[in-house]
């Protein structure tokens, strides 16, 4: 029988133990809540506390908190990728998978409607085994999902996907790998917890799952997500961005001065997130390619592999010579495969950003990372009134009235419909 229109779901939810999952997650929650549908979040218990203020309807939204299984190698406490250097994460994945245990016994008690995932490729096995239906949804961008090796082929660990070899059918000749970033798809086959490799993980979920569903809009990665649709066989289910609300919090007195010193769009904001350690090389290269610009800057770092602090890894002199015009924060730094697709995407089709020019090794020497922001921020540059205009274009779609709120109503009629279908 086809449950009423008006349903109100019940729903878990489970994401990968790293915050770029784990928020994007939490704010699809706080817009399902919204509706008046019922979210369990299931995440490390630890990590209730770093998401807590997050939660914007807590009647709504209950976290339901893991024990972390021992594994040999990760260290106690380590319960995020944020706690991790990026070479361990495969532990914390061997991790998440012991507690399957767990999960189906929360799930046995809940009875959800639905159970989203992403990183747990059991979850269809389990959904399907207690008459649950099973989400697999990325917060990672359409391409980036896209780009994977489709289910059909044979791939190994030795499988070209760049420029010369993009799979059959793709839909872009520029959002791809270059042959230089090859050791990418070298990365999917590595192992990522216990008798499983990365692409394993993600492509078994995607094939086991009712629907697949992707943070992202039609208007911008269309023929990503129908080309997706096509090679796993199900319906592919767009929640739009879920760009968070603004938080009525006042800017801090110090930034509000310091930014109040310059004009408007005239500073450079620089951050990375939060899975990466750079060398001290790179850290420094970075720093000073900001300082060539010549322009006021705020950049968000973590200090690099060997150093305890952001102070004792500064270029010689740099403290000196910015005079207190740039500031530093610690936060987390990553460079994960999926962000080198993201830009492709944001340079070459959107065209609301400029790429870097790398070196083989893949980083950037301080005179390309000057030259790719100047080329940005001049008043006077052609790229950057390209740009300029393709922000404005842009921030106008995602924000129009109804936009967001839209893709999501849509989305829970699709999940209706999904539910409803026996």
């Amino acid at each position: 029988m086809a449950m009423a229109r008006n349903t109100k779901f019940q729903i878990a939810m489970y994401p990968w133990f790293a915050f770029g999952h784990l928020t994007p997650y939490l704010h699809l929650s706080n817009e399902l809540a919204e509706r008046g549908h019922k979210i369990t979040f299931i995440l490390p218990e630890k990590t209730q506390s770093q998401l807590q203020h997050l939660n914007l309807h807590p009647t709504l939204i209950t976290f339901h908190p893991l024990t972390i299984p021992h594994v040999d190698g990760l260290p106690p406490g380590a319960e995020t990728a944020s706690d991790l250097p990026f070479f361990s994460h495969h532990l914390l994945a061997t991790a998440m998978d012991r507690t399957s245990d767990q999960v189906e016994a929360a799930l046995r008690a809940l009875k959800p409607d639905f159970f989203f995932f992403d990183f747990p490729y059991w979850a269809p096995a389990l959904a399907s085994k207690l008459g649950i239906k099973s989400i697999y949804y990325s917060a990672v961008c359409a391409s980036a999902v896209a780009h994977h090796p489709p289910p059909g082929r044979q791939v190994s660990k030795d499988s070209t996907l760049t420029t010369d070899v993009p799979p059959p059918g793709y839909p872009s000749p520029t959002v791809v790998l270059r042959s230089h970033e090859a050791w990418m798809v070298q990365f999917l086959f590595a192992p990522f917890g216990e008798g499983v490799n990365l692409y394993q993980r993600l492509t078994t979920g995607m094939k086991g799952c009712d629907a697949i569903s992707i943070r992202t809009c039609q208007e911008i990665e269309g023929p990503f997500c129908d080309y997706l649709a096509s090679q796993y066989g199900k319906p592919v289910l767009l929640t739009g961005a879920v760009l968070p609300k603004p938080l009525p919090t006042p800017l801090e007195d110090r930034w509000a001065q310091w930014l109040g010193g310059f004009k408007p769009g005239s500073v450079i904001f620089c951050a990375f997130g939060s899975q990466n350690f750079p060398e001290k090389d790179q850290f420094q290269e970075l720093l000073l390619g900001l300082e060539l610009t010549g322009l006021p800057f705020l950049v968000a770092l973590k200090p690099p592999t060997g150093a305890a602090t952001i102070e004792e890894a500064l270029p010689e002199g740099f403290q000196e010579r910015v005079g207190g015009e740039e500031w530093f924060m610690e936060v987390l730094v990553p460079e994960l495969p999926d962000q080198i697709l993201n830009t492709r995407l944001l340079a070459e089709v959107l065209k609301v950003a400029v790429e870097i020019d790398k070196e083989q090794n893949g980083w950037f020497s301080k005179e390309s990372l000057c030259r790719a922001i100047r080329s940005v921020m001049d008043e006077e540059s052609e790229v950057g009134g390209l740009v300029r205009k393709n922000h404005a274009k842009w921030k106008k779609t995602l924000t129009g009235q109804g936009f967001m709120s839209n893709y999501i109503d849509n989305f829970v009629q699709q999940l209706q419909q999904l539910l409803d279908k026996k």
